[in-house]
C-alpha cells in the first residue's frame, strides 16, 4: 500500500484519537520497510506546517491534548475531586482534567505525578479524563552527585559524563552530609537561566571512591529499585513449592542446566534425543523446561505488581538487583540439581536439516540431572569430561550436540544477523576492586543454549497465535535509511562494500560482517552494525524481529529475569486450561502499557549496566594515567573523537585540543576531521597510539591525547594554537568554536 496523503491522516486521527503514534498509523495503513521512513518525514513536514502538534512520538491535531501524558495531581476542589495538568507544553491549550481513579489504583494527593491516558470527555466543569497508566516518581527532579560544603550550605556537583549543571544546596538540606561525600537529593528550585537551581539532600551513600559504591551509583542515578517492599517480601516467603497437582511427571527426562560460572539463577533445562518416528529419520526430540514462575506470581498480587514495576533483573559485576525476590529467584524458581521444580515446558521436533517440524507445551514437574557450566559442558565434548560431565557425556551431552547441529545448519539458511561483539568480563577482588579485565571465551555450549532458547521462544509465540491468545511479542524493526546510510559511510572508510539500493536482508549485513572478519576491522564493523540496529522492545502486536530473521518472536525462557516471559507463560497457562495463573483481564487490558514499562525498564537497565562497565573500566585504568595505549578510531564528532582501546575494549574521548597544532574540519557526512595545514584526516576505523591523560571513576570518563595516527608521528606544538575545528563559512568560526569547546568541556568535566 502506498503511503497516505496528508488528508488520509488527518482523517484517520480524527476517527482514532487515542491511537496516533507513527507505528499505528503505518500498521493501519500496512506500511513496511522503506514506507515507514517516508511516513516519518511526512509526519515530520505536517508537524512543522501546523496541521500537527508532534510530542515524542506522538502526532495529534493541533488544539488537542495528547492521549498519553505525564500529569501532576492539583489540590482538591470544593466538592473534594481531584483535578490533574499537564507537566509538559505549556503553550498547551487550557483544558480541565478530572482524574478518575479506579478500585486497584494507588492513593495520590496534590503534587503526585504519573503517566495518564487522557480522554475528551466533556462534563460541567472538565474537557477530559484522566485515567492512570502508572506512577511516577521524582525520576526528573532526582540529583546524584559528590557534595561540596561551603560556609552557607554546599553544592552538588554532577557526576554524569557531559554534565556541568551544579545545584546549591542551603544549610538546612544537607543533612549533616561531609565534604566530598556521594549524596542523592530532590531539587526544590526551578531550573532557572539565573543562578543555580536548589536541592535538598535525602540520602547519604557514603564514599564515592569506596569499591562498591560503582553499581550503587548507577542504581540511584537511574532510578531502579534495589529493596522489595515488605508486603513483597512477607509474600515471597510465605509461598510453598509447587506439589503435582495438575501437572506432568517430566522427572524421568535427563534435563540439564547449563549457564555461566557466576550464573546466580537457573531459568531453563534442556535435554534432547533421536526422534523413533520413522517419518522423521536423523530428527530429534528436544525439550526446553522453564520455571513455572506464573505458579507462584499470581496477577494484581503485592508481587506481580513488584515485578512489573521492575520489569527485569539489572545485573553489575559485584551485584545483582533482581526482579523477584530471592526466595523464589534463588530458590523455588530456580532449577537446581536433584531438586524437584514446577515448570512449563515445550517439547519441540526437528527434522534433519534443522527445521522445526512440531511441538506441544507442558506444565509439569522436572528434577535437574546436573547443574552445568558452558566450561565443563564444553570440556566434556572436546574430550576433557570431569566428575560431574563423564556419567552424562553419552546419554545427554552429546544428544544435545546433535540437536546443536541441525539448528545450527538451519540458522544458517535462515541468515538472522551474525554479529560478534567481543564481551567483557570484569573481575573483582573481595572488597570490590577491578583486578582484570577479560573478554570472555564464546564456546559452542554457548551457540547451543542460544539455538534452543530461540526456538522454544518462536514456538511459544506460534502457539499463542495458533490459538488467538493475547500476549508480549519481541519486536525488533529494520534499521532506517539514515542509520544505513552512516553504516555504509564505516564501511567504506574501512575499505568495505554494503550495497545499496535494494530491500535489506540480514543476509546482506552478514556479508559485510563477513568482509571485515579476521581484518582490523572486523570488531570495528560489528561495532557499527549494531548501532545502526534500531532497538528491539514488546509490543502486543505482531511485527516480526528483523535481527533474527523471524516473523514470530516472543520471550519465554527467562521468567525470573524478564516480565515479558512471565506474561507469555501466563498465556499459555489460559490458553491451555491448566488452571490458577493465567492471565487476568487486567493484565490484557493493559497489554501495551505493560509493553511500554517493561520496554522502558530494559532500556533503564542497560544504560545502568552500561554505565557501570565504563566507571569500572576508569576506576582499572585510574592507575596507568600517563602511559601509552594503542587503539581504534571509532566515533568522530565536532567536538573530537572517540577511541576504542585494544587492551580492554573501553571507549575514551580524544578531544580536539589534543589532536593537533592547527585547526580541524569537521565534515559530518564522511565522519572525518581534516587539518586546515596539513590535511591530516582523521577517520573511523583508524590505528591509534594515545597517551592516557585522565580517568575519572565517578563519570567513568577517558580522556586522551593523540601521538600517532596509523603509524605515523603527529606533530606537536604550543596548547594554545591546538585543536580548533573550523566551519566551511568563516563568519561562523568564532561561534562554532566557542559552541565545540564548551561541548568539549562538558565531555571532560568530572567532580572536583
Amino acid at each position: 500500500m502506498a503511503v497516505p496523503s496528508k488528508q488520509q491522516i488527518l482523517d484517520w486521527i480524527a476517527d482514532h484519537p487515542d491511537a496516533d503514534s507513527k507505528r499505528d498509523l503505518a500498521k493501519a495503513f500496512g506500511l513496511k520497510g522503506n514506507e515507514r521512513v517516508e511516513l516519518k518525514r511526512l509526519l515530520r513536514d505536517m508537524a512543522a506546517e501546523g496541521q500537527l502538534v508532534r510530542r515524542r512520538s506522538d502526532q495529534r491535531e493541533a488544539g488537542s491534548l495528547p492521549p498519553v501524558t505525564v500529569v501532576q495531581v492539583m489540590p482538591p476542589d470544593g466538592a473534594g475531586d481531584l483535578f490533574v495538568r499537564p507537566i509538559e507544553g505549556a503553550d498547551e491549550p487550557a483544558r480541565r482534567i478530572l482524574y478518575q481513579p479506579r478500585p486497584q489504583d494507588p492513593a495520590l494527593g496534590p503534587g503526585d505525578r504519573f503517566l495518564a491516558r487522557l480522554a475528551p470527555e466533556r462534563g460541567e466543569d472538565y474537557d477530559y479524563t484522566a485515567r492512570l497508566i502508572r506512577r511516577i516518581g521524582e525520576v526528573s527532579d532526582k540529583v546524584v552527585g559528590i557534595f561540596r560544603q561551603q560556609a552557607e550550605g554546599g553544592r552538588i556537583l554532577p557526576i554524569d559524563k557531559g554534565a556541568d549543571r551544579e545545584w546549591r544546596v542551603r544549610a538546612g538540606d544537607t543533612l549533616d552530609a561531609r565534604d566530598g561525600e556521594l549524596v542523592e537529593a530532590t531539587q526544590t528550585g526551578p531550573r532557572g537561566r539565573m543562578g543555580l537551581p536548589q536541592a535538598r539532600i535525602t540520602e547519604r551513600l557514603g564514599d564515592p571512591s569506596a569499591p562498591r559504591a560503582v553499581s550503587l551509583i548507577a542504581i540511584h542515578q537511574h532510578n531502579i529499585p534495589d529493596e522489595f517492599p515488605a508486603e513483597v517480601i512477607r509474600e515471597a516467603d510465605a509461598k510453598p513449592p509447587a506439589d503435582m497437582t495438575g501437572r506432568e511427571d517430566l522427572r524421568h527426562l535427563d534435563l540439564v542446566t547449563i549457564d555461566p560460572l557466576d550464573a546466580r539463577d537457573r531459568d531453563d533445562a534442556v535435554t534432547a534425543y533421536p526422534d523413533t518416528d520413522p517419518k522423521n529419520p536423523g530428527g530429534m526430540v528436544m525439550w526446553v523446561a522453564i520455571a513455572d514462575v506464573a505458579y507462584y506470581v499470581t496477577p494484581g498480587s503485592p508481587l506481580d505488581r513488584e515485578a512489573r514495576k521492575r520489569g527485569n533483573s539489572t545485573y553489575f559485576p559485584d551485584r545483582v538487583v533482581p526482579m523477584l525476590p530471592d526466595t523464589l529467584s534463588g530458590d523455588l524458581c530456580s532449577l537446581h540439581e536433584d531438586v524437584d521444580r514446577a515448570v512449563v515446558a515445550v517439547r519441540m521436533r526437528i527434522d534433519a536439516q534443522g527445521n522445526k517440524i512440531g511441538h506441544d507445551f507442558h506444565r509439569g514437574m522436572m528434577r535437574s540431572r546436573a547443574s552445568l557450566s558452558y566450561e565443563q559442558a564444553q570440556a566434556a565434548i572436546d574430550g576433557q569430561p570431569d566428575a560431574a560431565t563423564a556419567p552424562l557425556l553419552d546419554q545427554v551431552l552429546r544428544p544435545l550436540w546433535d540437536a546443536y547441529d541441525r539448528l545450527a545448519a538451519s540458522r544458517k539458511r535462515r541468515q538472522p544477523l551474525d554479529l560478534d561483539l567481543p564481551e567483557r568480563r570484569i573481575v573483582l577482588d573481595d572488597e570490590g576492586r577491578v583486578t582484570s579485565v577479560n573478554f570472555k571465551d564464546r564456546f559452542d555450549a554457548h551457540r547451543l543454549i542460544e539455538e534452543f532458547m530461540v526456538l522454544a521462544n518462536v514456538a511459544a509465540a506460534e502457539e499463542l497465535l495458533a490459538r488467538r491468545r493475547p500476549l508480549l511479542f519481541r519486536v525488533h524493526e529494520e534499521p532506517t535509511l539514515e542509520k544505513l546510510d552512516a553504516l555504509r559511510e564505516v564501511a567504506q572508510a574501512s575499505g568495505f562494500v554494503l550495497a545499496k539500493g535494494q530491500v535489506l536482508h540480514t543476509s546482506q549485513l552478514n556479508r559485510l560482517l563477513a568482509q571485515a572478519e579476521g581484518t582490523d576491522f572486523d570488531e570495528l564493523i560489528n561495532v557499527s552494525t549494531l548501532r545502526a540496529m534500531t532497538q528491539a522492545y514488546y509490543h502486543p502486536e505482531n511485527l516480526g524481529h528483523f535481527g533474527l530473521a523471524l516473523r514470530s518472536y516472543a520471550h519465554f525462557t527467562s521468567p525470573i529475569r524478564r516480565y515479558s516471559d512471565l506474561i507469555v507463560h501466563r498465556a499459555l497457562i489460559t490458553a491451555h486450561g491448566w488452571g490458577a495463573g493465567g492471565l487476568s483481564a487486567w493484565d490484557i487490558d493493559h497489554l501495551e502499557e505493560t509493553a511500554t514499562q517493561i520496554s522502558n525498564t530494559e532500556r533503564r537497565s542497560m544504560e545502568a549496566e552500561r554505565d557501570t562497565t565504563d566507571r569500572y573500566l576508569a576506576a582499572y585504568l585510574s592507575e596507568r594515567v600517563g602511559t601509552e595505549l594503542t587503539g581504534r578510531i571509532s566515533g568522530v564528532q565536532k567536538f573530537g573523537a572517540f577511541v576504542k582501546l585494544d587492551e580492554t575494549g573501553a571507549d575514551g574521548l580524544l578531544p580536539i585540543r589534543e589532536i593537533g597544532n592547527e585547526y580541524f574540519h569537521y565534515d559530518p557526512d564522511a565522519q572525518t576531521l581534516i587539518g586546515s595545514e596539513t590535511d591530516l584526516k582523521i577517520g573511523i576505523g583508524q590505528r591509534v597510539t594515545v597517551r592516557l591523560t585522565d580517568a575519572s571513576p565517578l563519570t567513568g570518563g577517558l580522556t586522551l591525547e593523540l601521538l600517532e595516527l596509523d603509524g605515523e608521528a603527529v606533530a606537536r606544538g604550543p596548547k594554545s594554537k591546538r585543536g580548533r575545528v573550523t566551519s566551511r563559512r568563516p563568519s561562523a568560526l568564532k561561534s562554532k568554536q566557542r559552541a565545540d569547546e564548551r561541548r568539549a568541556k562538558r565531555m571532560r568535566r568530572r567532580p572536583g
